[in-house]
């Protein structure tokens, strides 16, 4: 039997263990809890000599994303991590990277937005920014931590995405929860990635371009179409990188894992480490008898909607749970689950239940009320309820 490399570390360490590995040639970053142990243990990488990273300690989330922005510009692979109010912050430059096409890598450890000041997950940073240009992708453990970083890394610098990648890990949960990793050898990793092919480089001075040029009515309405192509790419792309991951890794990755979902009739769809808690859930409910499923989404954007109709048409009921708000509509993930069903011909009944906000436990019980309820056919499409929430 192969020998497998197992180590035991955090979220946020398996994520520096992977950009580690990757050795980009730019890190910018700026700490902010609960992502500070990623750059924490990467800066210690550079200072002991592991990796030969240019390591750019700024004055604030905005300057970690303008640094790696124009980092990536020159022709350099370039990566940053931050957490809620850190995004807030670097948003306006966010969407500058995804629509100057730059392959950046972000771990984004999700956590509550203020206010009030808190310091622990739910998905709201995400959320915020899930219309800016970026792929995102979230996690349910430090595995997928390790694993989808370096998958990012290919999916960003493919030649028909160029675009910039967030890699989702629910902070304190995964981001500081111990867990046993399978790491790759350095090796593997560095062959995996490649090296980076840079397109229309600044410093490439025989060539000279100008980036983020003013962009009136001629032609942005065009560039932004790129964009919406380019999100059509890496929806394509990203099987054939994963099944590439998975032979070196024995691993696999798709926009979704369908859970207990053969003869399921009553479903769950979730994003991040929940997904573990849902699933011990619906192996004690299945050793009951009872036919439920979950759906948990590895890709948020692009959207996968052809997934989505695939695995939940003519169930008899979905409920989605969300770990963030959206203030005055339906929750952001119950809205694009919902939009993509309204196309099926049977269409299941559907409920959205809101969790977790401020990192406030999901608990098994509350996974089984939402399936008791959807099993009783007690769902109503256009009322949102909620998991935990003291009355």
């Amino acid at each position: 039997m192969e020998t497998k490399n197992l180590m035991a570390i955090t979220g946020a360490e398996a994520a520096a263990y992977a950009m580690k590995q990757i050795e980009p040639d730019v890190v910018a970053a700026y700490p902010i809890t609960p992502q500070t142990p990623i750059v924490e243990y990467f800066a210690k990488y550079v200072a002991d000599g592991e990796v030969r990273t240019e390591m750019i300690p700024v004055e604030s989330e905005h300057s970690a994303m303008s640094a790696v922005v124009g980092a990536a510009a020159a022709g350099a692979r370039a990566m940053t991590a931050t957490s809620a109010q850190g995004l807030a912050l670097m948003s306006e430059i966010v969407y500058i990277a995804s629509s100057l096409r730059l392959p950046i890598v972000m771990g984004l450890v999700n956590r509550a937005l203020s206010a009030p000041i808190n310091i622990h997950c739910d998905h709201s940073d995400a959320m915020m920014v899930r219309d800016s240009g970026w792929i995102q992708l979230f996690c349910e453990d430090a595995q997928e931590v390790y694993d989808l970083t370096i998958l990012a890394v290919r999916l960003a610098e493919h030649d028909d995405v160029r675009l910039p990648v967030m890699v989702n890990q629910d902070g304190f949960i995964i981001s500081h929860g111990v867990e046993p990793v399978e790491v790759l050898p350095d090796d593997v990793v560095k062959k995996f990635v490649g090296e980076l092919k840079p397109i229309y480089p600044l410093l490439d001075t025989d060539h000279p371009v100008t980036y983020g040029a003013l962009d009136l009515y001629d032609y942005y309405f065009e560039h932004k179409r790129q964009q919406i192509e380019a999100m059509k790419h890496a929806y394509r792309v990203f099987p054939q990188i994963a099944e590439e991951f998975y032979k070196i890794s024995g691993r696999k990755y798709d926009y979704v894992e369908p859970y207990r979902m053969e003869d399921a009739e009553y479903v769950m769809v979730a994003l991040g480490s929940s997904n573990g808690t849902i699933k011990d859930v619906v192996d004690e409910m299945r050793s009951e008898g009872k036919k439920v499923g979950l759906l948990k989404i590895w890709m948020f954007r692009p959207f996968p909607k052809p997934e989505i109709q695939r695995y939940l048409t003519a169930r008899k009921a979905v409920v989605v749970l969300d770990r963030a708000a959206s203030f005055g509509a339906e929750a952001p993930l119950y809205e694009a689950v919902k939009s993509a069903l309204y196309e099926v011909a049977v269409r299941p009944l559907m409920g959205s239940f809101v969790y977790g906000l401020g990192g406030r436990d999901l608990k098994p019980e509350h996974v089984r009320y939402a399936f008791e309820r959807a099993m009783a056919l007690d769902l109503v499409a256009d009322r949102e309820e909620y998991l935990g929430l003291r009355e």
